[in-house]
């Protein structure tokens, strides 16, 4: 089976200005980068359609979805917190972004593909169930998670969260939700100063001082995650797959290697063989720098692929 492949061009639609590190060209380069490797032409590429309003709400409340629909301007942009700004294609945008998880879930968990990746934005991690923040309108990865379970009846999922900022809507979803494991790596003390201490069992958290390299980073999340990852026994593994904690990234301090987006996804998928027939879906989050942004998901496609 192939490693499924979610995009779609209104995505990029979504622009909160020209100086705004979360841009529309963080899409067109991966899409550009992918068809210059030749990797392009080994995915099954799908077009993402919107989720429905009754999909959102398993994650967000009626009145959270309608007030960002109602917040949507004709022209122009509005600010929906201080960091993250609403133009007329947003809410399309979003909707299209959480439904790409819902389709992926659909695919992998019924065999028409082995894995998939989700080249989507606006991105989710930050998204709490009431608010809005850090780039992210509804929670994408929560959304897929929550398709899981309430549509095909999964009884355990786990949420492996590497972006170098920490997930806090997602802990805030799934926080008394032991039917999801939540394992996340991020850089400490640092944004969004959250949910860093005295979390429940099923939420582990790795921080990062600033300045972790690869050996360090390797060793955290081996340590933090791999043993409870394999007595939890998912039936699906979920990636909040950000690239900010490489050294190029300018919004944080962790200095990753490319190399180390290869180990994960090659730790990640060993695992899924262990414990789950193989079955991810990865949803990028963060990665603000072109080059090293573009060189981590071609390192976490060539894993994905060499695992389906």
């Amino acid at each position: 089976m192939a490693t499924a492949y979610f995009h779609h061009p209104d995505c990029e639609k979504h622009d909160m200005g020209d100086d705004h590190p979360e841009s529309p060209r963080r899409l067109s380069a991966i899409r550009e980068h992918l068809q210059q490797t030749g990797l392009w032409e080994q995915l099954a590429v799908n077009e993402a359609e919107e989720a429905s309003h009754d999909e959102l709400r398993r994650a967000h409340p009626d009145r959270y979805i309608s007030q960002l629909e109602q917040m949507t301007p004709s022209q122009g942009r509005i600010m929906a917190d201080p960091d993250t700004a609403m133009n007329p294609h947003t809410f399309r945008s979003a909707k299209l972004a959480a439904g790409s998880g819902i389709q992926a879930v659909n695919q992998v968990l019924t065999n028409q593909a082995r894995n998939a990746f989700c080249a989507i934005r606006p991105p989710g991690h930050h998204a709490e169930r009431n608010r809005t923040m850090g780039f992210s309108f509804f929670n994408n990865i929560a959304i897929a998670a929550l398709h899981a379970l309430t549509f095909h009846h999964l009884e355990r999922v786990a949420i492996l969260d590497f972006d170098v900022h920490q997930g806090n809507g997602t802990v805030d979803i799934f926080h008394h939700d032991p039917r999801v494991l939540l394992c996340s790596s991020f850089q400490h003390p640092f944004y969004p100063f959250k949910h860093s201490h005295g979390m429940p069992g099923h939420i582990l958290n790795v921080p990062l001082e600033p300045g972790t390299d690869s050996a360090s980073y390797r060793k955290a999340v081996t340590d933090g995650w791999f043993e409870e990852l394999a007595a939890f026994k998912p039936q699906l593994i979920l990636v909040s797959a950000g690239f900010d904690a490489h050294r190029l990234d300018p919004l944080a301090d962790v200095n990753l290697e490319t190399e180390d987006y290869t180990w994960i996804t090659e730790e990640i998928t060993r695992l899924a063989w262990e414990l789950c027939r193989g079955r991810v879906v990865s949803m990028l989050e963060g990665g603000y720098h072109l080059q090293s942004l573009t060189e981590g998901v071609e390192a976490h496609i060539r894993g994905l692929i060499a695992a389906s």
